[in-house]
Protein backbone atom coordinates (compact mmCIF):
# COMPACT_ATOMS: atom_id res chain seq x y z
CA UNK A 1 0.00 0.00 0.00
CA UNK A 2 2.61 2.56 0.97
CA UNK A 3 5.30 3.21 -1.66
CA UNK A 4 8.96 3.27 -0.53
CA UNK A 5 9.40 7.06 -0.59
CA UNK A 6 6.19 7.64 1.33
CA UNK A 7 7.54 5.69 4.34
CA UNK A 8 9.43 8.84 5.33
CA UNK A 9 6.18 10.66 6.19
CA UNK A 10 4.94 8.40 9.01
CA UNK A 11 8.51 8.25 10.35
CA UNK A 12 8.64 12.07 10.46
CA UNK A 13 5.19 12.26 12.09
CA UNK A 14 6.22 9.69 14.71
CA UNK A 15 9.56 11.41 15.32
CA UNK A 16 7.84 14.78 15.91
CA UNK A 17 5.32 13.18 18.27
CA UNK A 18 8.03 11.23 20.09
CA UNK A 19 10.08 14.40 20.52
CA UNK A 20 7.16 16.37 22.00
CA UNK A 21 6.25 13.42 24.23
CA UNK A 22 9.86 13.35 25.47
CA UNK A 23 9.97 17.10 26.11
CA UNK A 24 6.49 17.77 27.53
CA UNK A 25 4.82 14.37 28.03
CA UNK A 26 2.11 15.50 25.62
CA UNK A 27 1.37 14.89 21.95
CA UNK A 28 -0.56 17.92 20.69
CA UNK A 29 -3.42 17.94 18.21
CA UNK A 30 -1.40 20.11 15.83
CA UNK A 31 0.70 17.00 15.17
CA UNK A 32 -1.95 14.27 15.17
CA UNK A 33 -4.87 15.87 13.30
CA UNK A 34 -2.88 17.03 10.24
CA UNK A 35 -1.11 13.65 10.34
CA UNK A 36 -4.44 11.85 10.08
CA UNK A 37 -5.60 14.00 7.17
CA UNK A 38 -2.24 13.75 5.40
CA UNK A 39 -2.22 9.97 5.79
CA UNK A 40 -5.60 9.65 4.09
CA UNK A 41 -4.70 12.15 1.35
CA UNK A 42 -1.30 10.61 0.58
CA UNK A 43 -2.66 7.07 0.42
CA UNK A 44 -5.53 8.26 -1.77
CA UNK A 45 -3.10 9.93 -4.17
CA UNK A 46 -0.66 7.01 -4.23
CA UNK A 47 -3.16 4.12 -4.42
CA UNK A 48 -6.54 5.62 -5.31
CA UNK A 49 -9.71 4.29 -3.71
CA UNK A 50 -8.00 1.19 -2.21
CA UNK A 51 -5.45 3.50 -0.56
CA UNK A 52 -8.17 5.73 0.88
CA UNK A 53 -10.03 2.69 2.17
CA UNK A 54 -6.89 1.22 3.77
CA UNK A 55 -6.05 4.60 5.35
CA UNK A 56 -9.49 4.98 6.92
CA UNK A 57 -9.50 1.36 8.11
CA UNK A 58 -6.01 1.77 9.56
CA UNK A 59 -7.02 4.92 11.44
CA UNK A 60 -10.19 3.29 12.77
CA UNK A 61 -8.31 0.16 13.81
CA UNK A 62 -5.70 2.21 15.66
CA UNK A 63 -8.23 4.19 17.69
CA UNK A 64 -10.45 1.14 18.28
CA UNK A 65 -7.62 -1.01 19.62
CA UNK A 66 -6.36 1.62 22.05
CA UNK A 67 -9.68 3.14 23.15
CA UNK A 68 -10.10 0.80 26.15
CA UNK A 69 -6.70 1.89 27.49
CA UNK A 70 -7.65 5.56 27.16
CA UNK A 71 -10.97 4.96 28.92
CA UNK A 72 -9.31 3.34 31.97
CA UNK A 73 -6.71 6.14 32.00
CA UNK A 74 -3.68 3.97 31.31
CA UNK A 75 -2.91 5.68 27.99
CA UNK A 76 -3.02 9.35 27.09
CA UNK A 77 -5.33 10.73 24.42
CA UNK A 78 -2.37 12.12 22.45
CA UNK A 79 -0.88 8.62 22.15
CA UNK A 80 -4.29 7.36 21.05
CA UNK A 81 -4.67 10.02 18.36
CA UNK A 82 -1.09 9.46 17.20
CA UNK A 83 -1.78 5.77 16.59
CA UNK A 84 -4.92 6.71 14.65
CA UNK A 85 -2.94 9.13 12.47
CA UNK A 86 -0.23 6.53 11.90
CA UNK A 87 -2.92 4.00 11.00
CA UNK A 88 -4.00 6.38 8.23
CA UNK A 89 -0.47 6.28 6.83
CA UNK A 90 0.27 2.60 7.40
CA UNK A 91 -3.03 0.81 6.87
CA UNK A 92 -4.27 -1.99 9.13
CA UNK A 93 -1.63 -4.65 8.42
CA UNK A 94 1.42 -2.46 8.88
CA UNK A 95 -0.19 -0.76 11.89
CA UNK A 96 -0.52 -4.09 13.72
CA UNK A 97 3.19 -4.80 13.20
CA UNK A 98 4.13 -1.31 14.39
CA UNK A 99 1.88 -1.58 17.46
CA UNK A 100 3.43 -4.91 18.43
CA UNK A 101 6.87 -3.32 18.13
CA UNK A 102 5.76 -0.29 20.15
CA UNK A 103 4.37 -2.51 22.91
CA UNK A 104 7.68 -4.38 23.06
CA UNK A 105 9.67 -1.12 23.23
CA UNK A 106 7.30 0.30 25.88
CA UNK A 107 7.67 -2.89 27.92
CA UNK A 108 11.45 -2.60 27.90
CA UNK A 109 11.16 1.09 28.82
CA UNK A 110 8.82 0.21 31.70
CA UNK A 111 11.15 -2.45 33.11
CA UNK A 112 14.10 -0.05 32.97
CA UNK A 113 12.02 2.70 34.61
CA UNK A 114 10.80 0.43 37.42
CA UNK A 115 14.31 -0.86 38.17
CA UNK A 116 15.84 2.63 37.90
CA UNK A 117 13.38 4.01 40.46
CA UNK A 118 13.59 0.97 42.77
CA UNK A 119 9.88 0.20 42.50
CA UNK A 120 9.94 -3.50 41.62
CA UNK A 121 8.01 -4.68 44.70
CA UNK A 122 5.34 -1.97 44.31
CA UNK A 123 5.02 -2.74 40.60
CA UNK A 124 4.48 -6.46 41.23
CA UNK A 125 1.82 -5.57 43.82
CA UNK A 126 0.14 -3.19 41.34
CA UNK A 127 0.17 -5.85 38.62
CA UNK A 128 -1.59 -8.20 41.05
CA UNK A 129 -4.25 -5.55 41.71
CA UNK A 130 -4.72 -4.95 37.99
CA UNK A 131 -5.10 -8.68 37.28
CA UNK A 132 -7.57 -9.03 40.14
CA UNK A 133 -9.59 -6.11 38.78
CA UNK A 134 -9.51 -7.63 35.30
CA UNK A 135 -10.62 -11.10 36.38
CA UNK A 136 -13.40 -9.73 38.61
CA UNK A 137 -14.56 -7.40 35.81
CA UNK A 138 -13.85 -4.23 37.79
CA UNK A 139 -11.87 -1.16 36.85
CA UNK A 140 -8.57 -0.70 38.67
CA UNK A 141 -8.52 2.11 41.22
CA UNK A 142 -7.26 5.62 40.48
CA UNK A 143 -3.92 4.78 42.11
CA UNK A 144 -3.23 2.56 39.06
CA UNK A 145 -4.05 5.18 36.42
CA UNK A 146 -2.33 8.14 34.78
CA UNK A 147 -4.17 10.35 37.28
CA UNK A 148 -1.88 9.20 40.11
CA UNK A 149 0.90 11.81 40.36
CA UNK A 150 3.25 9.24 41.95
CA UNK A 151 2.80 6.67 39.17
CA UNK A 152 5.74 5.94 36.90
CA UNK A 153 4.72 6.82 33.38
CA UNK A 154 6.19 5.43 30.17
CA UNK A 155 5.97 7.96 27.33
CA UNK A 156 4.24 5.67 24.82
CA UNK A 157 4.73 8.21 22.03
CA UNK A 158 8.47 7.57 22.22
CA UNK A 159 7.94 3.81 21.99
CA UNK A 160 5.65 4.32 19.00
CA UNK A 161 8.20 6.63 17.37
CA UNK A 162 10.99 4.08 17.76
CA UNK A 163 8.80 1.30 16.35
CA UNK A 164 7.63 3.39 13.37
CA UNK A 165 11.12 4.63 12.52
CA UNK A 166 12.62 1.12 12.67
CA UNK A 167 9.72 -0.40 10.71
CA UNK A 168 9.78 2.37 8.09
CA UNK A 169 13.55 2.06 7.67
CA UNK A 170 13.16 -1.67 7.12
CA UNK A 171 10.41 -1.14 4.54
CA UNK A 172 12.50 1.40 2.63
CA UNK A 173 15.56 -0.89 2.78
CA UNK A 174 13.56 -3.86 1.45
CA UNK A 175 12.03 -1.72 -1.32
CA UNK A 176 15.46 -0.50 -2.39
CA UNK A 177 16.89 -4.03 -2.36
CA UNK A 178 14.09 -5.62 -4.35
Amino acid sequence: MVKAGVWVLPALLAAAAGWTDWRSRRIPNWITVPGLVLGVVVNSLVSGWPGAKAAVLGALLGVALLLPFVLVRSLGAGDWKLVGALGAFLGPQHLIAVLLGAILVAGVMAVVLVIWHGRVRQTVRNLGRMLAAFFTLHLPGPELSLDNPEALKVPFGIAVAIAVIVYSARQVWEALQG
